[in-house]
């Protein structure tokens, strides 16, 4: 976050006005995690429900469709309710998602109930998603086995064998993190491109 916010505050100019909003780059970028978002925006305990749609919609007072996961669900708050509030007067980090909403992330150590994994927004786009990499393989594997049985409850004839190659690897690697910066979004904000397609060159 810290090497992220330093390149931002190298690439773009001080200030830039997005639609009606004056975007700050100069001030500490806002570090926000996703339980204190949902407590902000949402008036809802995104850890405690985790599991549970039903105690989610109701913390949320939100009506609860039908078919609706707690994930599905979650991700709604995320979009009507807290995606429109981070990120525009100053960008914002949010961070420590639900374990499970962090498929390769590593745990955080002081709370294994979330990852440390962020996404950073600007005026009010979506700019960077990142976390620090699992490189325990026992977790790892029991991650990809949870998600395989939650995906084939859904399609039961579509199956996948385990990446064993890269569970071997995994040991091996150190302790690493990774970023996908949209380099796209980052050039609409420096020139303020009210779309993205206006700073696509290639079709």
């Amino acid at each position: 976050m810290d090497e992220t916010e330093t390149l931002l505050q190298a690439l773009l100019p001080p200030s830039l006005r997005v639609g009606e909003t004056l975007l700050d780059l100069t001030q500490p970028f806002e570090r926000l995690t996703m339980h204190e978002a949902f407590l902000r925006y949402v008036g809802a305990d995104v850890l405690q429900t985790e599991g549970d749609a039903q105690a989610l919609a109701q913390q949320a007072q939100a009506d609860l469709r039908e078919g609706e996961s707690w994930e599905d669900l979650f991700f709604r708050l995320l979009l009507e309710r807290i995606e429109p509030h981070i990120g525009r007067e100053r960008p914002t980090f949010l961070t420590h998602w639900p374990s499970e909403q962090a498929a390769l992330a590593r745990r955080d150590p002081h709370d294994p109930r979330v990852a440390l994994r962020f996404e950073l927004y600007a005026g009010g786009v979506e700019l960077a998603n990142a976390f620090e990499e699992l490189t325990d393989s026992h977790e790892q594997r029991r991650r990809f086995e949870a998600d395989r049985q939650r995906r084939l409850a859904y399609t039961p004839d579509q199956d996948w064998a385990v990446d064993e190659a890269f569970l071997q690897a995994l040991p091996h690697m150190p302790p690493t993190s990774g970023i996908a910066l949209g380099f796209d979004r980052l050039v609409m904000l420096a020139t303020g491109a009210p779309r993205i397609e206006d700073v696509l060159w290639l079709s």
